[in-house]
């Protein structure tokens, strides 16, 4: 019996030993891609410019941010990799090409989610809190609006307090990180 994350019994038929392998050999090309990625974004931070010469804190020099991000990327990709390698996972053979749609919606609503933060909610007079904080709130409602149709219920406004909540919490942590730990002027 297959369990979902919150533990119950998951609809549908068994995975097919075919599919779990298949599934085991996807994520490990995804660490492989994590690993990578992590590693260039490592080189590329320890490659920035220190500000020596212009007596810059050690705590705020560019590249110490991304140099963590590439940390964790590796970390994390190691991980994935271990784990695909030990459900039985191996390279080789020709990758299985299909389009998932609801996989490539979701991936155009974040980068559609990604867009209008970057573009419209930043740098335009509104304080980074308040972008930042409708942006995770966003982000939250639309990203969950599929499961909740999937459930059969729409969307209540225990989830928009929810979002809200999140929302509002993530942007004023993100802004003290940013502004007070990391000395980052922010918009």
């Amino acid at each position: 019996m297959t369990i979902t994350t919150d533990g119950a019994p998951a609809e549908g038929p068994e995975p097919t030993p075919g599919e779990l392998g298949a599934a085991a050999a996807s994520d490990l090309r995804d660490a492989l891609g994590w690993l990578v990625l992590g590693v260039a974004v490592l080189v590329g931070s320890l490659r920035m410019d220190r500000l020596e010469a212009q007596h810059i804190n050690p705590n705020t020099v560019p590249g110490l941010l991304p140099g963590l991000l590439g940390l964790v990327m590796i970390l994390l990709g190691t991980l994935l990799g271990l784990r695909s390698r030990g459900r039985g996972a191996r390279f080789g053979g020709a990758p299985r090409v299909g389009v998932d749609w609801p996989s490539l919606r979701r991936l155009g609503v974040v980068v559609g989610l990604i867009l209008v933060y970057t573009v419209v909610l930043l740098g335009h007079g509104l304080p980074f809190w308040i972008g930042s904080a409708l942006y995770v709130a966003a982000s939250i409602v639309l990203l969950q609006a599929p499961q909740r149709a999937l459930a059969g219920r729409s969307l209540g406004w225990r989830d928009m307090a929810f979002a809200t909540a999140v929302g509002i919490g993530s942007g004023v942590v993100i802004t003290y990180v940013f502004q007070d730990l990391f000395l980052v002027r922010l918009p």
